[in-house]
Protein backbone atom coordinates (compact mmCIF):
# COMPACT_ATOMS: atom_id res chain seq x y z
CA UNK A 1 0.00 0.00 0.00
CA UNK A 2 1.35 3.49 -0.77
CA UNK A 3 2.69 5.76 1.98
CA UNK A 4 0.88 9.09 2.51
CA UNK A 5 1.74 12.08 0.78
CA UNK A 6 2.27 14.07 4.40
CA UNK A 7 5.20 10.66 5.05
CA UNK A 8 6.42 10.71 1.71
CA UNK A 9 6.99 14.39 2.19
CA UNK A 10 8.82 14.42 5.46
CA UNK A 11 11.09 11.34 4.26
CA UNK A 12 12.08 13.33 1.23
CA UNK A 13 12.84 16.01 3.78
CA UNK A 14 14.85 14.00 5.94
CA UNK A 15 16.63 12.37 3.15
CA UNK A 16 17.66 16.37 1.88
CA UNK A 17 18.43 17.39 5.43
CA UNK A 18 21.28 14.41 5.66
CA UNK A 19 22.66 14.70 2.12
CA UNK A 20 23.16 18.35 3.94
CA UNK A 21 24.71 17.15 6.71
CA UNK A 22 27.64 14.77 4.76
CA UNK A 23 28.14 17.77 2.58
CA UNK A 24 29.07 20.24 5.57
CA UNK A 25 30.95 17.29 7.16
CA UNK A 26 32.72 16.38 4.43
CA UNK A 27 33.60 20.37 3.69
CA UNK A 28 34.84 20.36 7.44
CA UNK A 29 37.00 17.39 7.23
CA UNK A 30 38.53 18.68 3.35
CA UNK A 31 39.70 21.72 5.12
CA UNK A 32 40.76 20.28 8.36
CA UNK A 33 42.98 18.38 6.43
CA UNK A 34 44.09 21.07 4.49
CA UNK A 35 44.88 22.75 7.20
CA UNK A 36 46.74 19.98 8.69
CA UNK A 37 48.64 19.55 5.04
CA UNK A 38 49.09 23.22 5.54
CA UNK A 39 50.90 23.09 8.85
CA UNK A 40 52.82 19.55 8.46
CA UNK A 41 54.49 21.12 4.99
CA UNK A 42 55.67 24.24 7.16
CA UNK A 43 56.88 22.26 9.77
CA UNK A 44 59.06 19.92 7.13
CA UNK A 45 60.32 22.72 5.29
CA UNK A 46 61.73 25.11 8.48
CA UNK A 47 63.06 21.71 9.61
CA UNK A 48 65.02 21.39 6.23
CA UNK A 49 66.20 24.57 6.54
CA UNK A 50 67.66 24.61 10.50
CA UNK A 51 69.36 21.21 9.53
CA UNK A 52 71.24 21.97 5.83
CA UNK A 53 71.78 25.12 7.77
CA UNK A 54 73.15 23.80 11.21
CA UNK A 55 75.50 21.51 8.83
CA UNK A 56 76.57 23.26 6.60
CA UNK A 57 78.23 26.56 5.85
CA UNK A 58 76.08 29.36 4.77
CA UNK A 59 76.42 31.12 1.78
CA UNK A 60 79.22 33.94 1.51
CA UNK A 61 78.54 37.25 1.61
CA UNK A 62 79.43 40.03 -1.43
CA UNK A 63 81.36 42.97 0.10
CA UNK A 64 79.50 45.11 -2.87
CA UNK A 65 76.72 44.08 -2.05
CA UNK A 66 75.01 45.25 1.56
CA UNK A 67 71.58 42.99 1.32
CA UNK A 68 73.68 39.90 0.77
CA UNK A 69 75.51 40.49 3.43
CA UNK A 70 72.50 41.13 5.63
CA UNK A 71 71.13 38.05 4.49
CA UNK A 72 74.12 35.94 5.98
CA UNK A 73 74.14 37.69 9.12
CA UNK A 74 70.69 36.51 9.83
CA UNK A 75 71.33 33.25 8.46
CA UNK A 76 74.35 32.84 10.82
CA UNK A 77 72.97 34.53 13.72
CA UNK A 78 69.89 32.27 13.95
CA UNK A 79 71.10 28.82 13.61
CA UNK A 80 74.89 29.31 14.58
CA UNK A 81 73.94 31.73 17.42
CA UNK A 82 71.27 30.97 20.01
CA UNK A 83 70.62 27.35 18.89
CA UNK A 84 73.38 26.16 17.41
CA UNK A 85 73.18 22.57 16.52
CA UNK A 86 75.34 20.06 17.77
CA UNK A 87 77.44 18.86 14.40
CA UNK A 88 78.49 22.57 14.13
CA UNK A 89 79.66 22.88 18.06
CA UNK A 90 81.40 19.27 17.79
CA UNK A 91 83.24 20.52 14.56
CA UNK A 92 84.52 24.00 16.44
CA UNK A 93 85.54 22.23 19.65
CA UNK A 94 87.38 19.70 17.79
CA UNK A 95 89.19 22.00 15.49
CA UNK A 96 90.15 24.59 18.30
CA UNK A 97 91.24 21.18 20.46
CA UNK A 98 95.27 21.06 21.17
CA UNK A 99 96.97 18.33 20.73
CA UNK A 100 100.12 19.31 22.52
CA UNK A 101 100.77 19.61 26.08
CA UNK A 102 99.93 23.12 26.87
CA UNK A 103 99.31 23.90 23.47
CA UNK A 104 97.61 27.45 22.46
CA UNK A 105 93.41 27.14 21.03
CA UNK A 106 93.77 30.25 18.35
CA UNK A 107 90.45 31.81 16.75
CA UNK A 108 92.57 32.40 13.35
CA UNK A 109 90.70 35.01 11.12
CA UNK A 110 90.84 35.56 7.96
CA UNK A 111 91.72 31.72 7.94
CA UNK A 112 91.19 31.21 4.03
CA UNK A 113 93.38 34.46 3.52
CA UNK A 114 96.71 34.00 2.12
CA UNK A 115 98.85 34.77 5.29
CA UNK A 116 95.81 33.46 7.54
CA UNK A 117 96.06 30.00 5.61
CA UNK A 118 99.93 29.70 6.38
CA UNK A 119 99.48 30.83 9.43
CA UNK A 120 96.70 28.03 10.35
CA UNK A 121 98.67 25.07 9.43
CA UNK A 122 101.63 26.60 10.97
CA UNK A 123 99.84 26.03 14.22
CA UNK A 124 97.80 23.06 13.08
CA UNK A 125 101.09 21.42 12.60
CA UNK A 126 102.77 22.11 15.84
CA UNK A 127 99.72 20.66 17.83
CA UNK A 128 98.27 23.86 19.02
CA UNK A 129 93.87 23.81 18.45
CA UNK A 130 92.90 26.03 15.34
CA UNK A 131 89.33 27.58 14.38
CA UNK A 132 88.66 29.51 11.44
CA UNK A 133 87.08 32.66 10.85
CA UNK A 134 85.95 34.03 7.17
CA UNK A 135 83.71 35.51 5.30
CA UNK A 136 84.98 34.50 1.80
CA UNK A 137 84.46 37.81 -0.01
CA UNK A 138 84.70 38.29 -3.72
CA UNK A 139 87.76 41.02 -3.14
CA UNK A 140 89.62 38.33 -5.57
CA UNK A 141 88.91 35.43 -6.43
CA UNK A 142 86.78 33.04 -4.33
CA UNK A 143 87.59 30.07 -5.78
CA UNK A 144 91.19 30.31 -4.45
CA UNK A 145 89.75 30.99 -0.80
CA UNK A 146 88.26 27.75 -1.05
CA UNK A 147 91.10 25.87 -2.58
CA UNK A 148 93.27 27.17 0.68
CA UNK A 149 89.87 25.92 2.44
CA UNK A 150 90.33 22.68 1.40
CA UNK A 151 93.62 22.46 1.92
CA UNK A 152 93.24 23.65 5.75
CA UNK A 153 90.15 21.17 6.03
CA UNK A 154 92.62 17.93 5.29
CA UNK A 155 94.49 18.52 8.32
CA UNK A 156 91.37 18.48 10.42
CA UNK A 157 91.18 22.44 10.62
CA UNK A 158 87.60 23.86 10.44
CA UNK A 159 86.37 27.52 9.34
CA UNK A 160 83.67 29.17 9.85
CA UNK A 161 81.37 31.58 7.70
CA UNK A 162 80.49 34.45 8.64
CA UNK A 163 81.63 38.30 9.59
CA UNK A 164 83.39 40.16 11.72
CA UNK A 165 80.34 41.95 12.28
CA UNK A 166 77.93 38.85 13.05
CA UNK A 167 78.02 39.73 17.04
CA UNK A 168 75.88 37.03 17.92
CA UNK A 169 78.00 34.35 15.57
CA UNK A 170 81.06 35.38 17.56
CA UNK A 171 79.02 35.24 21.51
CA UNK A 172 78.54 31.94 20.13
CA UNK A 173 82.03 30.50 19.48
CA UNK A 174 83.40 32.79 22.54
CA UNK A 175 81.30 30.99 24.57
CA UNK A 176 81.93 27.11 22.67
CA UNK A 177 85.53 27.79 23.26
CA UNK A 178 87.95 29.13 25.88
CA UNK A 179 90.70 30.38 23.40
CA UNK A 180 93.82 30.98 24.64
CA UNK A 181 94.81 33.33 21.68
CA UNK A 182 93.72 34.97 18.40
CA UNK A 183 95.11 35.82 15.53
CA UNK A 184 93.05 38.53 14.05
CA UNK A 185 94.65 38.45 10.19
CA UNK A 186 90.95 39.61 8.41
CA UNK A 187 90.87 42.65 7.27
CA UNK A 188 89.44 44.20 3.57
CA UNK A 189 93.18 44.58 1.67
CA UNK A 190 93.93 46.54 -0.79
CA UNK A 191 95.38 50.45 -1.17
CA UNK A 192 93.99 51.27 -4.41
CA UNK A 193 90.46 49.35 -3.81
CA UNK A 194 90.14 52.03 -1.16
CA UNK A 195 88.99 54.81 -3.77
CA UNK A 196 86.31 52.52 -5.20
CA UNK A 197 84.50 51.06 -1.80
CA UNK A 198 85.95 52.55 0.69
CA UNK A 199 82.89 51.30 3.15
CA UNK A 200 84.37 47.90 2.67
CA UNK A 201 87.69 49.44 4.99
CA UNK A 202 85.56 51.26 7.57
CA UNK A 203 83.00 48.37 7.89
CA UNK A 204 85.75 45.76 7.73
CA UNK A 205 89.16 46.89 9.51
CA UNK A 206 87.46 49.35 11.72
CA UNK A 207 84.08 48.34 12.86
CA UNK A 208 84.89 44.70 12.12
CA UNK A 209 87.89 44.56 14.54
CA UNK A 210 86.13 46.49 17.41
CA UNK A 211 83.22 43.91 17.62
CA UNK A 212 85.86 41.53 17.76
CA UNK A 213 87.89 43.39 20.78
CA UNK A 214 84.32 43.53 22.65
CA UNK A 215 83.59 40.22 22.62
CA UNK A 216 87.37 39.01 23.62
CA UNK A 217 87.15 41.93 26.11
CA UNK A 218 84.12 40.00 28.23
CA UNK A 219 85.63 36.22 27.42
CA UNK A 220 86.64 34.34 30.86
CA UNK A 221 89.63 34.55 30.58
CA UNK A 222 90.31 37.16 28.13
CA UNK A 223 92.25 35.45 25.12
CA UNK A 224 96.02 37.10 24.26
CA UNK A 225 95.23 38.95 20.84
CA UNK A 226 98.11 39.48 17.64
CA UNK A 227 96.92 40.72 14.59
CA UNK A 228 97.56 42.70 11.48
CA UNK A 229 98.49 46.16 11.12
CA UNK A 230 100.45 47.48 8.10
CA UNK A 231 103.93 49.17 7.06
CA UNK A 232 101.15 51.19 5.06
CA UNK A 233 100.65 53.28 8.17
CA UNK A 234 103.93 54.46 7.82
CA UNK A 235 102.70 56.47 5.07
CA UNK A 236 104.30 59.96 3.63
CA UNK A 237 107.21 59.03 6.36
CA UNK A 238 110.84 59.98 4.58
CA UNK A 239 112.86 58.24 7.47
CA UNK A 240 114.21 55.08 6.25
CA UNK A 241 114.34 52.56 7.41
CA UNK A 242 111.02 52.34 8.59
CA UNK A 243 111.13 51.62 12.72
CA UNK A 244 108.27 51.55 15.16
CA UNK A 245 109.46 54.58 16.98
CA UNK A 246 108.63 56.67 13.68
CA UNK A 247 105.47 59.00 13.54
CA UNK A 248 102.47 57.45 11.98
CA UNK A 249 100.39 60.27 11.70
CA UNK A 250 100.06 61.15 7.80
CA UNK A 251 98.71 57.64 5.83
CA UNK A 252 98.28 57.70 2.29
CA UNK A 253 95.94 56.03 1.73
CA UNK A 254 92.30 55.56 3.03
CA UNK A 255 93.59 51.35 4.06
CA UNK A 256 96.39 52.60 5.97
CA UNK A 257 94.11 55.39 8.14
CA UNK A 258 91.96 52.25 8.41
CA UNK A 259 95.06 50.40 9.76
CA UNK A 260 96.51 53.53 11.68
CA UNK A 261 93.23 53.17 13.27
CA UNK A 262 93.05 49.65 14.46
CA UNK A 263 96.66 50.64 16.10
CA UNK A 264 94.70 53.16 18.18
CA UNK A 265 91.82 51.19 18.77
CA UNK A 266 94.27 48.33 19.77
CA UNK A 267 95.34 51.03 22.53
CA UNK A 268 92.51 52.31 23.85
CA UNK A 269 90.48 48.53 24.41
CA UNK A 270 94.30 47.55 25.88
CA UNK A 271 93.87 50.64 28.08
CA UNK A 272 90.56 50.27 29.51
CA UNK A 273 90.07 46.31 29.38
CA UNK A 274 93.29 45.13 29.82
CA UNK A 275 93.85 42.80 26.43
CA UNK A 276 97.21 41.75 25.77
CA UNK A 277 97.45 42.81 22.45
CA UNK A 278 100.82 42.66 19.82
CA UNK A 279 100.12 44.81 16.44
CA UNK A 280 102.30 43.23 13.11
CA UNK A 281 103.06 45.55 10.53
CA UNK A 282 103.13 43.31 7.46
CA UNK A 283 105.60 44.50 4.67
CA UNK A 284 104.91 42.90 1.23
CA UNK A 285 104.07 39.48 1.41
CA UNK A 286 104.64 37.30 -0.94
CA UNK A 287 105.09 33.51 -2.09
CA UNK A 288 102.73 30.36 -2.83
CA UNK A 289 99.08 31.13 -2.50
CA UNK A 290 99.27 34.54 -2.69
CA UNK A 291 96.71 37.50 -3.51
CA UNK A 292 95.66 37.95 -7.43
CA UNK A 293 96.09 41.88 -6.53
CA UNK A 294 99.79 41.54 -5.78
CA UNK A 295 101.91 43.02 -8.36
CA UNK A 296 104.27 39.87 -8.21
CA UNK A 297 100.85 37.90 -8.78
CA UNK A 298 99.20 39.67 -11.70
CA UNK A 299 102.79 39.97 -13.40
CA UNK A 300 103.50 36.11 -13.72
CA UNK A 301 99.94 36.25 -15.17
CA UNK A 302 100.11 39.08 -17.62
CA UNK A 303 103.96 37.55 -18.52
CA UNK A 304 102.30 34.15 -19.22
CA UNK A 305 99.75 35.49 -20.88
CA UNK A 306 101.65 37.92 -23.48
CA UNK A 307 100.34 41.15 -21.80
CA UNK A 308 102.29 44.25 -21.11
CA UNK A 309 102.75 44.89 -17.62
CA UNK A 310 102.40 48.75 -16.14
CA UNK A 311 105.80 49.50 -14.29
CA UNK A 312 105.39 52.60 -11.98
CA UNK A 313 107.77 55.38 -10.83
CA UNK A 314 107.97 57.96 -9.02
CA UNK A 315 107.23 61.61 -10.47
CA UNK A 316 110.52 62.68 -10.37
CA UNK A 317 111.46 59.40 -12.09
CA UNK A 318 113.03 56.89 -9.37
CA UNK A 319 112.54 53.71 -9.22
CA UNK A 320 109.41 52.18 -6.90
CA UNK A 321 111.22 49.86 -4.59
CA UNK A 322 109.56 47.30 -1.88
CA UNK A 323 110.53 45.11 0.92
CA UNK A 324 109.51 41.96 -0.13
CA UNK A 325 108.55 39.28 2.90
CA UNK A 326 108.38 35.74 2.00
CA UNK A 327 105.10 34.13 3.68
CA UNK A 328 107.51 31.57 6.00
CA UNK A 329 109.41 34.38 7.15
CA UNK A 330 106.18 36.41 8.06
CA UNK A 331 104.79 33.57 9.15
CA UNK A 332 107.92 32.84 11.90
CA UNK A 333 106.88 35.77 13.50
CA UNK A 334 103.67 35.74 13.42
CA UNK A 335 104.19 32.31 16.02
CA UNK A 336 106.86 34.14 17.55
CA UNK A 337 104.13 36.85 18.34
CA UNK A 338 102.36 34.43 19.49
CA UNK A 339 104.76 32.48 21.43
CA UNK A 340 105.86 35.63 23.75
CA UNK A 341 102.58 37.22 23.98
CA UNK A 342 101.94 37.73 27.75
CA UNK A 343 98.30 37.05 29.07
CA UNK A 344 95.29 39.18 28.98
CA UNK A 345 94.88 41.26 32.42
CA UNK A 346 91.10 41.85 32.27
CA UNK A 347 87.82 40.13 34.13
CA UNK A 348 84.41 40.20 33.27
CA UNK A 349 85.26 43.03 31.83
CA UNK A 350 87.01 44.92 33.70
CA UNK A 351 91.14 45.74 33.70
CA UNK A 352 92.28 43.95 36.85
CA UNK A 353 96.53 45.55 36.05
CA UNK A 354 98.66 46.73 33.11
CA UNK A 355 98.68 44.50 30.22
CA UNK A 356 100.76 43.81 27.22
CA UNK A 357 100.80 46.24 24.63
CA UNK A 358 103.35 45.70 21.42
CA UNK A 359 103.72 46.92 17.70
CA UNK A 360 106.03 45.05 15.48
CA UNK A 361 107.68 45.26 11.52
CA UNK A 362 107.74 42.13 10.12
CA UNK A 363 109.93 42.85 6.75
CA UNK A 364 112.86 41.73 4.79
CA UNK A 365 115.05 44.43 5.39
CA UNK A 366 116.12 43.88 1.82
CA UNK A 367 114.40 46.44 -0.86
CA UNK A 368 113.82 45.81 -4.11
CA UNK A 369 113.06 47.40 -7.34
CA UNK A 370 109.53 46.56 -9.16
CA UNK A 371 112.02 46.45 -12.13
CA UNK A 372 113.95 43.91 -10.51
CA UNK A 373 111.50 41.87 -9.37
CA UNK A 374 110.21 41.77 -13.43
CA UNK A 375 113.69 40.64 -14.39
CA UNK A 376 113.22 38.01 -11.72
CA UNK A 377 110.03 36.72 -13.00
CA UNK A 378 111.44 37.04 -16.87
CA UNK A 379 113.98 34.37 -15.84
CA UNK A 380 111.94 32.47 -14.08
CA UNK A 381 109.00 32.05 -16.67
CA UNK A 382 112.06 32.41 -19.44
CA UNK A 383 109.39 35.19 -20.81
CA UNK A 384 110.26 38.48 -21.86
CA UNK A 385 107.69 41.02 -20.59
CA UNK A 386 106.38 43.35 -22.73
CA UNK A 387 106.84 46.73 -20.14
CA UNK A 388 105.06 50.37 -20.20
CA UNK A 389 106.69 52.50 -17.68
CA UNK A 390 104.28 55.38 -16.42
CA UNK A 391 104.49 57.83 -13.67
CA UNK A 392 102.67 56.62 -10.34
CA UNK A 393 99.07 58.04 -9.87
CA UNK A 394 98.17 59.91 -7.29
CA UNK A 395 95.58 57.03 -5.56
CA UNK A 396 97.87 56.11 -2.33
CA UNK A 397 100.64 53.87 -2.99
CA UNK A 398 103.69 55.12 -1.57
CA UNK A 399 107.43 54.72 -3.89
CA UNK A 400 109.55 53.05 -1.04
CA UNK A 401 108.94 50.94 1.98
CA UNK A 402 112.08 49.41 4.33
CA UNK A 403 111.75 47.92 7.19
CA UNK A 404 113.89 47.93 10.24
CA UNK A 405 113.08 44.54 12.60
CA UNK A 406 115.47 44.96 15.03
CA UNK A 407 113.08 44.88 17.74
CA UNK A 408 111.25 41.93 16.67
CA UNK A 409 114.12 40.34 16.67
CA UNK A 410 115.28 41.45 20.20
CA UNK A 411 111.61 39.96 21.43
CA UNK A 412 110.92 36.56 19.56
CA UNK A 413 114.35 36.20 17.49
CA UNK A 414 112.57 37.27 14.42
CA UNK A 415 115.20 36.75 11.25
CA UNK A 416 113.84 36.80 8.01
CA UNK A 417 116.11 34.00 5.79
CA UNK A 418 114.28 33.84 1.99
CA UNK A 419 115.20 36.62 -0.87
CA UNK A 420 113.23 37.69 -3.56
CA UNK A 421 114.95 35.61 -6.02
CA UNK A 422 114.38 32.36 -4.22
CA UNK A 423 110.98 32.85 -2.75
CA UNK A 424 109.66 33.83 -6.71
CA UNK A 425 111.22 30.80 -7.54
CA UNK A 426 109.31 28.84 -5.24
CA UNK A 427 105.96 31.43 -5.80
CA UNK A 428 106.57 30.71 -9.78
CA UNK A 429 106.09 26.26 -9.39
CA UNK A 430 103.38 26.97 -7.55
CA UNK A 431 101.56 29.23 -9.65
CA UNK A 432 102.27 27.01 -13.00
CA UNK A 433 101.31 23.75 -10.22
CA UNK A 434 98.01 25.11 -9.21
CA UNK A 435 97.04 26.80 -12.29
CA UNK A 436 97.74 23.59 -14.48
CA UNK A 437 100.05 26.06 -17.06
CA UNK A 438 103.22 24.81 -18.45
CA UNK A 439 105.72 27.70 -18.54
CA UNK A 440 107.39 28.04 -21.89
CA UNK A 441 110.65 27.12 -20.11
CA UNK A 442 109.42 23.55 -19.16
CA UNK A 443 108.39 23.10 -22.48
CA UNK A 444 111.32 24.42 -24.37
CA UNK A 445 112.73 21.12 -21.21
CA UNK A 446 110.90 19.24 -22.74
CA UNK A 447 110.80 19.35 -26.66
CA UNK A 448 114.69 19.29 -26.06
CA UNK A 449 114.76 16.14 -24.20
CA UNK A 450 111.98 14.49 -26.66
CA UNK A 451 114.39 15.59 -29.65
CA UNK A 452 117.31 14.25 -28.09
CA UNK A 453 115.39 10.84 -27.40
CA UNK A 454 114.49 10.74 -30.75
Amino acid sequence: MASPPDVKTKTTKIERYNTYLRRVNTTKLLAASSKLLFRATIFIALALIFFFTVNYPPLSDNPHHHLIHTKQNFLSSAFYGAGAGASWEKQVRRSSTPRRQNGFSVLVTGASGFVGSHCALALKKRGDGVLGLDNFNSYYDPSLKRARQSLLQKHQIFIVESDLNDGPLLSKLFDVVRFTHVLHLAAQAGVRYAMENPQSYVSSNIAGFVNLLEKAKSADPQPSIVWASSSSVYGLNTENPFSEEHTTDRPASLYAATKKAGEEIAHTYNHIYGLSITGLRFFTVYGPWGRPDMAYFFFTKDILQGKPLTIFKTQDGKEVARDFTYIDDVVKGCLGALDTAEKSTGSGGKKRSAAQLRVYNLGNTSPVTVARLVAILEGLLNVKAKKRVVKMPSNGDVPFTHANVSLAYKDFGYKPTTDLATGLRKFVRWYIGYYGIQSRAKKETDDLEAASAA
